[in-house]
């Protein structure tokens, strides 16, 4: 009997070390993508502030997916009046495609999900967290001009649908707070 308890004892012991190995490995595993994903998204967004990257990691952002990000704002703009339309889809979908964005990736798959449930307050956060460290160190003029192309694609958003028989303005007020939100975040 005691040889059998010991097999037993022996076969736990194996199990629950395999079991601790396993986790340990996908630990490490986890760690070692997070560090690719924080240098990946370094590279390529040039923003070195580690507080700015560890949020946007912690909002799954990642070499894939961070073009979705730097079209949030457009998001914002469609969802400003508590809905986005058909119109303002096509748009913000139109910009995503003019910007590089294949259908199908990563960034266009977010992105759509975007239009269809509204993102967390914590992704417009991270949006003003990432532009701040982005333009961080830019030349004036090239911060002129970010900021000019990303206010003018948001405006076409907002223009995508509104007023009444083409006349009026076509920017709701919602729309129009919005908009001077996205401008006070370049600073």
């Amino acid at each position: 009997m005691s040889d059998a308890l010991a097999d037993r004892r022996k076969e736990l012991e194996e199990t629950f070390f395999a079991k601790q190995n396993q986790e340990l490995v996908a630990k490490l595993k986890a760690e070692k993508q997070k560090t690719l994903d924080k240098e990946g998204l370094q590279e390529l967004t040039g923003i070195k502030n580690d507080e700015v990257l560890e949020k946007l990691i912690s909002l799954k952002m990642n070499r894939e997916t961070i073009s979705a990000l730097s079209l949030f704002p457009l998001i914002q703009v469609a969802w400003a009046d508590g809905a986005v339309d058909t119109k303002e889809q096509e748009a913000v979908l139109s910009a995503a495609a003019a910007s590089g964005m294949l259908k199908g990736s990563s960034a266009h798959t977010l992105l759509e999900g975007w239009l269809k449930l509204k993102p967390p307050a914590a992704l417009e956060n991270a949006w003003l967290n990432y532009v701040k460290a982005l333009v961080e160190g830019m030349k004036a003029e090239d911060k002129a001009l970010l900021k000019n192309e990303l206010l003018g694609k948001a405006r076409s958003v907002a223009e995508a649908s509104g007023g009444i028989l083409g006349m009026g303005s076509k920017i709701s007020k919602a729309e129009g707070d919005a908009l001077k939100k996205l401008e006070a975040a370049f600073g």
